[in-house]
């Protein structure tokens, strides 16, 4: 077991597996969330509960995020009573949630100087499946040693970790990802309808395609679902790729770089969610494409 006190904030569809197999790999594990509720459940499995973020931030040598996004990250940082009005310097604040790279770089800058705490930027890819099997791409940004110091606190959700730069690289690097998931998930949508009103089994695409240029990770989860009209249980929710996609268009603008294909994406997924589907399955994209009548229940 490692002697590294370990908090974690965020116990949603990610971080409940990713707080398992840490407990799971031997490592003390304190937890709070701001919906108490979500913790019981690891408080069974050997999780140390804490009433708020001061009690966690004091108890712990490394602390972990995995929140919806950027706003949330700066709430609960720098909030009344946050992390940065707790950290002591020596302290590692490691960042799993997918957030703005320039506010990132912001934020670490900011920890630093009021605290002395330091950040890693420790995005992941890979999906609810991939935090329960421990098979997470996570993508850092840092400096070398305070990435160094992450690695071994990080391996046991990851079966790939990647150090990009300096911190606000590994967001950079997941908004890059999510770029290429976004136009994946709108053109999978009008691909599924097209097969469909040619009188094509859709069903049947995944195997037809599989091992060509076509087949990935997204097609091979989102065709399937699409084209038997599944959008139960959601793995993700199409508000948090939107969340992804805006931000790589709002990144392009800072480094002078066009993005129009993750522009129309965004702008597709923002059409789709104000119609009511922002907490549902991007698979859901395919009904836009539908014919009105054979539009089923999200």
């Amino acid at each position: 077991m490692s002697d590294t006190r370990l908090g974690f904030i965020g116990i949603g569809l990610m971080g409940d597996p990713m707080t398992r197999r840490l407990l799971s790999a031997g490592f003390d594990v304190s937890v709070w969330n701001r919906t108490p509720a979500k913790t019981r459940p690891l408080l069974d499995a050997g999780a140390r509960p804490a009433t708020s973020v001061a009690g966690l931030v004091t108890q712990v040598d490394t602390l972990l995020l995995c929140l919806a996004n950027t706003a949330a990250v700066e709430e609960v940082v720098f909030g009344a009573d946050g992390v940065a009005a707790h950290g002591r310097p020596g302290q590692l604040l490691i960042d799993l949630s997918s957030s703005d790279p320039a506010a990132t770089r912001d934020f670490a800058a900011r920890l630093e100087q009021q605290c002395g705490m330091r950040w890693v930027d420790a995005p992941v890819s890979g999906g609810v499946a991939g935090a329960e099997a421990g098979s997470l791409a996570i993508m850092c940004g840092g400096s070398e040693a305070d990435v160094a110091s992450a690695r071994p606190l990080l391996a046991p959700l990851a079966a790939r970790i990647t150090h990009m730069g300096a911190v606000g690289s590994g967001q950079v690097t997941k908004v890059c990802n999510q770029m290429i998931v976004g136009c994946q998930a709108a053109v999978i949508a009008e691909m599924v309808a097209l097969a469909e009103a040619s009188g094509v089994d859709a069903s049947q695409l995944p195997e037809a395609l599989a091992g060509g240029f076509a087949d990935s990770k997204p097609f091979q989860i989102l065709t399937p679902r699409m084209a038997a009209s599944d959008f139960d249980n959601p793995a993700w929710h199409l508000r948090t790729l939107l969340k992804d996609l805006d931000m790589a268009t709002a990144q392009s603008q800072r480094a002078g770089s066009a993005t129009p294909m993750s522009g129309l994406a965004a702008q597709l997924l923002r059409a789709h969610a104000s119609r009511g589907h922002a907490e549902h399955d991007p698979a859901t994209l395919v009904e836009a494409y539908r014919p009105a009548a054979s539009h089923g229940s999200p």
